[in-house]
């Protein structure tokens, strides 16, 4: 298949920044690695951020592939593990297309299409009945951990990394924001976390829009209220 020129800039932008991080992505390094003038890049993406707007596209669709290829099983409890130790090993095998895809402030479409998949995840574990706090507030708290424990392990030395550090953040946060499997949860919150998990994934003409409004902020208030 012959490459646009295009795909050959951020294929070769790509091969730049495995090897030489993100201070490698010099307009001149990439066009020349390329085999194109200078000009045909600026012509391509505009300027430079539209280069690395490209470059994480690329990274995410890399990433997202390995997340769709996980798949789901019937413990959605245990696809939040699975998801959460194929983000961490993709953030610390490949640094500098995470630092890239996840430090900077643009929102990309592949970005909120990886969010998605995260909070897809969550929600199931609310229609099963098994969440502690909103689904919302769940989906930031696991991301956020986990970008948390990747950045760090980026930020030491390898030698002061430690591993077990990854699997005691995941059970920390899975904790703090899921039921035991052994039995589903009856207090009123987590009663009001599945039923509005389930009212938007489906309601149907029984409620106007009004109502489903409505009804939404009652369940919020109920899975805010202590157990």
């Amino acid at each position: 298949m012959t490459l646009t020129t295009k795909d050959r800039l951020v294929r070769a932008a790509a091969e730049l920044l495995r090897e030489g991080g993100r201070d490698a992505l010099s307009t001149r390094a990439v066009s020349a690695a390329a085999g194109v003038q200078a000009p045909t890049l600026y012509r391509t993406f505009g300027d430079k951020d539209g280069l690395l707007d490209a470059v994480a596209t690329y990274g995410f669709k890399s990433y997202l592939e390995g997340k769709h290829a996980l798949g789901e099983t019937d413990d959605p409890v245990r696809d939040l593990r699975r998801g959460w130790d194929l983000h961490v090993e993709f953030g610390l095998h490949q640094p500098a297309f995470y630092l890239l895809m996840y430090g900077e402030p643009r929102v990309r479409e592949a970005r909120q299409e990886a969010d998605a998949m995260l909070r897809r995840i969550v929600e199931r574990i609310a229609e099963a009945g098994r969440l502690r706090v909103p689904v919302e507030q769940a989906a930031q708290l696991v991301h956020a951990t986990g970008m948390g424990v990747i950045l760090s392990f980026l930020a030491s030395p390898p030698g002061h990394r430690d591993p077990d550090l990854i699997i005691a953040a995941r059970e920390h946060v899975i904790a703090a924001i899921t039921t035991d499997s052994a039995k589903v949860d009856s207090a009123v919150p987590s009663r009001a976390i599945a039923l509005k998990a389930a009212l938007e994934k489906e309601h149907g003409d029984v409620l106007t829009p009004a109502e489903h409004a409505m009804l939404a902020e009652w369940l919020d208030r109920l899975a805010r209220s202590s157990k």
